[in-house]
């Protein structure tokens, strides 16, 4: 191209290229002149998306809701884009108390939380036993030390599921959810129930079932009944539907 002028074809013929002659292909490293030394080449960062992060925050006596809470994340971890982070809340009883209630050991794998790391978190699925129709008081008391994030609204505007267990049939599977969703509110929090999403699973009524609109529930008997594949079904698909939930919340 000549100064100032617009596309000239240059009259210099170029050689054309050889295949021996042709730029190697570009690699991490190349040797410089010394070959006992190679000279590192740096390669431009592809940009990386950081998973959004559902908490899976829970308190599990004798472990039914924990059987809930690790279906659930199987759930949310299936949506691309999305990553369940399972978290215990503190314990209030002493273990002295917690031998003589024949309480299995917690799961030391699963950290505590502190009410503070909720900020971090793109959407939050609390799980908690029954005591008479609401919440157990370890959960409760993990909700009455959150005072500082609720004086700064800093929870408001985050999604929010629940799931419960409760001993009976008529123990609590729709009150002890729907008496929490006062903790919800107070903080500024979306509720993100279930509803009749899980589909036909939500129509059985020839088996023992827990769960309710409200989110995703177990049976737990006398204690020594486990959670069947049927509540733990539809704890997985709560885990899915409420990723595909805070998916769509980040998007817009």
């Amino acid at each position: 191209m000549g100064k100032g002028g617009g596309c000239v074809p240059s009259k210099k013929k170029i050689p054309p290229v050889t295949e021996t002659e042709q730029s190697p292909p570009r690699t991490t490293a190349t040797e410089s002149n010394d070959s006992d030394s190679i000279q590192e080449t740096q390669l431009p960062l592809q940009p990386t998306v950081a998973n959004l992060k559902i908490f899976i925050v829970y308190y599990s006596m004798y472990g039914h809701v924990e059987s809930l809470a690790k279906r659930i994340k199987q759930g949310v971890d299936a949506i691309e884009g999305v990553v369940g982070v399972l978290y215990r809340v503190p314990e209030t009883l002493s273990n002295e108390v917690l031998n003589m209630m024949k309480a299995p050991v917690k799961d030391e794998t699963i950290p505590v939380i502190s009410p503070e790391m909720l900020i971090e978190a793109d959407g939050v699925l609390f799980g908690f036993p029954t005591r008479y129709g609401s919440m157990a008081a370890q959960m409760k008391a993990f909700f009455d030390s959150t005072g500082s994030l609720w004086q700064g609204q800093k929870l408001a505007g985050k999604p929010a599921g629940l799931f419960v267990s409760t001993g009976t049939q008529g123990g609590g599977q729709e009150t002890t959810a729907w008496t929490a969703i006062t903790q919800l509110a107070h903080q500024g929090m979306l509720f993100v129930p279930i509803g009749y999403t899980f589909g036909p699973g939500m129509f059985i009524v020839d088996s023992i079932r827990g769960g309710s609109p409200y989110g995703a529930g177990v049976f737990a008997g006398d204690g020594s009944r486990e959670a069947s594949e049927t509540e733990l079904a539809l704890a997985e698909h709560q885990g899915k539907y409420m990723a595909g939930i805070v998916k769509r919340l980040a998007k817009s």
